[in-house]
């Protein structure tokens, strides 16, 4: 092997790592958010858990986050806008990374 193959070995080792950091840290967010949502539904417990994953399953609808902004927004109708969810995911996914950074 080369040290070109190495360093590219290198880089398509490092790309995958961040992608799936990217993934876990994104799902985190979402599950975070279902939590948060759950609680202003009035939602605890197994019930809470349950709502975060369906939250979570959401996001595999389209690219992007817009689907949970959109299911979450549905779902709480006039208790917070799209607007401030998008905020508050936002402020999650910064938790969430700072979790699975400490996690790894």
């Amino acid at each position: 092997m080369t040290t070109f193959d190495d360093r590219e070995n290198a880089f398509e080792n490092k790309y995958a790592h961040d992608e799936e950091m990217k993934f876990k840290a994104e799902a985190r967010a979402n599950k975070l958010l279902g939590i948060w949502a759950a609680e202003l539904l009035g939602k605890s417990g197994d019930d809470a858990n349950a709502y975060a994953i369906e939250v979570v399953k959401a996001d595999f609808e389209e690219a992007g986050h817009e689907d949970v902004v959109r299911k979450v927004a549905g779902d709480l109708g006039d208790k917070a806008t799209a607007d401030e969810i998008r905020a508050k995911r936002a402020a999650l996914l910064v938790v969430a990374k700072d979790q699975i950074m400490k996690e790894a």
